[in-house]
């Protein structure tokens, strides 16, 4: 599993011929240590000068230890996802029954793959949320690491809709196909423009 292993270990199978872990994986572990980053500024937020907002603070650094955790997840996730879709395209199809089984299985297993980048889309949105929230009050000493954290969290999002179009596209049936990309369709655009501001916001305030 990606979320037990060493960043050696995982880098070394992410850099080796095997389909799996890919760029689903990688998304995800973009969403983790975006939503790490922001912990980490909001525990940096804490003590007598930012009393008045600990209610706040403590509400993003216990959401973004949540999100931390659920990315973890999707990454072990789109790893299994991705085994079964390449599973299914081994099945036998010497006969008609075994070729409609075979195709059965593949859409369905391409299904199950979309559903985890889907999942990351709303994960990586949340970071960005958080990270906004917390600029308004960040500790300036690390408001450098809320960019960092929107860029990863962009970064999560533009890779799971990739990986959500690359599973689309090879489903056979078209209601299927669109229901699919309905779920998710505009909302990596909106993460995108809102991490891109805050970036902007972070510059702006670290340049001024």
């Amino acid at each position: 599993m990606i979320s037990a292993e060493t960043i050696h270990s995982y880098l070394t199978r992410l850099a080796s011929r095997q389909p799996t872990p890919g760029g689903g994986a990688a998304g995800a572990l973009h969403a983790a240590q975006g939503a790490a980053l922001v912990a980490m500024v909001a525990r940096y937020t804490t003590g007598g000068k930012y009393e008045q907002h600990a209610a706040l603070v403590q509400r993003i650094t216990e959401a973004s230890d949540g999100l931390v955790s659920e990315a973890l997840r999707l990454a072990d996730a789109d790893e299994q996802a991705f085994q079964g879709v390449i599973d299914a395209y081994k099945l036998p199809s010497t006969t008609e029954e075994l070729k409609a089984t075979r195709a059965q299985t593949i859409d369905a297993a391409l299904v199950q793959a979309a559903q985890t980048p889907a999942q990351l889309i709303e994960v990586a949105g949340a970071v960005v949320e958080l990270a906004t929230e917390l600029f308004e009050v960040a500790n300036a000493n690390v408001i450098s690491d809320v960019a960092a954290a929107a860029d990863a969290a962009r970064a999560a999002a533009t890779t799971a809709r990739v990986n959500i179009d690359i599973n689309v596209v090879a489903i056979k049936d078209p209601g299927t196909r669109l229901l699919l990309s309905n779920q998710t369709d505009g909302l990596e655009d909106k993460i995108v423009l809102a991490a891109d501001s805050l970036v902007a916001r972070v510059r702006e305030r670290i340049l001024r």
